[in-house]
């Protein structure tokens, strides 16, 4: 009787601590992409085509959390020449069916050109990656399946609610148990097939944060891969709101460029 009381007990206590998906998932967003109030990082992109050919970018992404969920994001082009002065800023939003808004400024143009919802699958400055990966995909428009777990991963499958609206027929995305960090994400095309693949290749703790210091994007279907090297990581720096609005598209902060 004793050890039937102890067993029943002990499932309790499992339970209680079980996670859903949903607080899975929840959890690692607010790990990826909202550690501290703010956030800042310089960072290396190194684009290789399938023939090997390779492109640099270089670029400093400021970050900062303005309310539940909301975010601000304001990324800084400095070298090659031919994107240098290039400003993408993202005010990111959490309401159910509310996308966000993004801009693109072209300084040989002197253009500021808003980029629409329908665009932000497409390639973010001629990379492996998009531009709704420099903010991440909202919660909502996805749902997602606990479909297994490893002594150390919790595994994911997310399913677009929009199918029209995407490039993918779904994603896999493997978190880190024990940080909620996510460390590897996979993507169908529309026939199934594995087409692409996200991967955290080097974390470290920074200032108690888990954070990525490598990430590589590689295009399995076409061939290529890139990878963004980040460095001078700092969060809680202070960073104001001013800093994420349409005049300073045209005339940086100097958070941007020192």
């Amino acid at each position: 009787m004793k050890k039937w009381i102890t067993a029943i007990l002990t499932l309790a206590s499992i339970n209680t601590f079980a996670l859903t998906v949903d607080e899975i998932v929840e959890k690692a967003n607010q790990v990826a992409y909202y550690a501290g109030e703010d956030g800042q990082a310089d960072v290396k992109m190194v684009i290789t085509d399938a023939g090997g050919g390779e492109r640099v970018r270089e670029f400093r992404i400021l970050r900062k959390n303005t309310g539940e969920g909301t975010q601000k994001f304001y990324v800084y082009f400095t070298e090659p020449a031919d994107v240098a002065r290039q400003v993408f800023m993202v005010w990111k939003e959490v309401a159910q069916g509310k996308d966000d808004s993004r801009w693109l400024f072209l300084p040989a143009l002197n253009l500021v050109k808003p980029i629409a919802p329908g665009d932000k699958r497409t390639s973010f400055v001629g990379s492996d990656f998009v531009y709704e990966d420099v903010s991440g995909r909202a919660l909502w428009e996805d749902t997602h399946e606990l479909t297994g777990e490893t002594d150390t991963h919790y595994i994911v499958k997310n399913t677009p609610k929009n199918p029209d609206a995407v490039d993918f027929s779904e994603y896999t995305v493997s978190i880190d148990k024990e940080t909620f960090l996510p460390v590897k994400a996979e993507y169908l095309d529309k026939n199934g097939k594995l087409y692409r693949r996200v991967e955290a290749t080097k974390i470290e703790t920074v200032q108690g944060f888990p954070t990525v210091i490598e990430s590589k994007v590689s295009d399995l279907a076409r061939g290529g891969h890139t990878v963004n090297t980040f460095n001078n990581i700092k969060y809680d720096t202070g960073l104001k709101e001013m800093i994420f609005t349409e005049r300073f598209l045209r005339r940086p902060p100097r958070e941007a460029t020192r």
